[in-house]
């Protein structure tokens, strides 16, 4: 087995820049996102049920104690353990019965118990509860025939939070386990940062909308559908979508007036360095820093970060599984910046290649590969193609992730073990 370098920056060997060009590492690209990326400054508060998706603006601290009470684990009896005496077994008198949401108005005495159901509060004098499968009952006769220990089945008010304990720090994106601690907190309403508002600007004269006509030198746009799913996954307010003039002037008229409403402008294809490749020069017109201009990875090479007064700039290539692709990487790692996140990067994990890879060394290779269950060590196994086509969309849809190919790796074989980056679209 052919085993990778450890998840570490720079040991994958991705931070090698290109030696025949002024490129960057795909590392030093992300360090200087998540060092200009600055967090939207428009605090919301949201009401709990509203939350999910958005980044936590302040801390969150528990409002009580959780449980408030002490209460019970599960259906039984609650009992006081100083009844148990002797070798047993023990007959107690039935004298009340808590149910969930009901106040524990008598008293357990040794010698009594109560009928008591899962979440009830703990009578007074009761210090263990017996679950309802180790008793047998006639009437209002109770017989235990094992003993309980003090504590057993109650769980302790405070047990799960301290009054005014941390639950959630800032920057934290919520999901449904977030929620359910909040709620637990007693946090009906949350303190979370603003949505990015992002513009959607693809160049090329020759594409038309998927599914319309189309004269024989155009094709059908696959970027705009591709990223406006992209953006809404990320959870941003896509306030505009348009088409590229075809024109130096038309664009600095174009991304002046999206910088203007935006926290973030994306723009895709235009930032090669060919004769029609605008963007670029229409970002330095408009007075626009350029933070990563081009970076040494395949697909997506060209791939750009600045910014256009004080919007945010994303450059994406135009071919689609290079602008995916670059996307995934950077586009994220953006937004993280964007929203507070804490974590410049999405996470990656090792995983082993089904078969050989040969490949000409350079630039590191960012290669959408399939997950394929587990080999016979219980590792993960990922299929792939044999290169990387920037323009075939066919085999994206049936990619999991991103497999991470170390730039001066030529050949790899079967079982080597190498990173993973899945795709976050949701």
């Amino acid at each position: 087995m052919t085993i990778q370098p450890a998840i570490a920056s720079p040991g994958c060997g991705c931070d090698r820049s290109d030696p025949l060009s002024t490129l960057i590492g795909i590392d030093e690209a992300l360090a200087r996102i998540v060092a200009q990326a600055s967090p939207v400054v428009r605090p919301e508060t949201v009401p709990l049920e509203r939350a999910h998706g958005r980044v936590l603006a302040a801390p969150v601290r528990s409002r009580r104690a959780a449980p408030p009470f002490d209460n019970a684990a599960m259906d039984g009896y609650a009992i006081s353990t100083l009844t148990l005496t002797g070798p047993g077994p023990w007959d107690l008198r039935v004298v009340a019965r808590v149910a969930a949401g009901q106040p524990a108005t008598t008293a357990v005495a040794p010698g009594t118990a109560a009928r008591i159901f899962t979440g009830a509060p703990i009578p007074v004098g009761a210090d263990a509860v017996v679950m309802q499968e180790d008793t047998w009952r006639d009437g209002d006769v109770l017989r235990l025939s094992h003993r309980a220990a003090p504590g057993q089945n109650i769980r302790r008010a405070g047990s799960d939070m301290a009054q005014g304990a941390a639950v959630l720090d800032p920057g934290r994106k919520l999901g449904p386990r977030d929620l359910a601690a909040c709620a637990a907190a007693g946090a009906g309403t949350l303190p979370v940062r603003g949505r990015p508002r992002a513009a959607l600007l693809v160049t090329g004269d020759e594409l038309r909308r998927a599914g319309g006509a189309r004269a024989a030198a155009q094709i059908w746009d696959v970027n705009t559908p591709m990223l406006t799913a992209c953006l809404a996954a990320a959870g941003v307010d896509l306030i505009a979508t348009a088409h590229a003039a075809d024109s130096l002037a038309g664009l600095i008229g174009q991304m002046g007036d999206l910088a203007a409403q935006a926290d973030l402008v994306v723009t895709t294809g235009g930032i090669s360095v060919g004769e029609e490749d605008h963007v670029s020069p229409a970002v330095l017109a408009l007075g626009g820093e350029i933070w990563v201009n081009g970076v040494a990875i395949k697909p997506g090479k060209p791939v750009t970060v600045g910014r256009i007064g004080t919007a945010h700039w994303l450059g994406l290539p135009g071919n689609p599984v290079s602008a995916f692709v670059t996307w995934q990487v950077f586009g994220q790692a953006l937004l993280r910046g964007l929203t507070g996140q804490t974590g410049g990067a999405l996470p990656r994990r090792h995983v082993v290649t089904a078969r050989e890879i040969r490949r000409k060394p350079g630039r590191c290779e960012l290669r959408p590969a399939t997950l394929a269950g587990f080999d016979a060590l219980g590792r993960e196994v990922v299929q792939f193609d044999e290169a990387t086509h920037s323009a075939r969309v066919n085999r994206l849809a049936l990619a999991d992730g991103l497999m991470v190919l170390p730039a001066e790796t030529a050949h790899l074989p079967a079982g080597a073990l190498v990173e993973f980056q899945p795709f976050c679209e949701a």
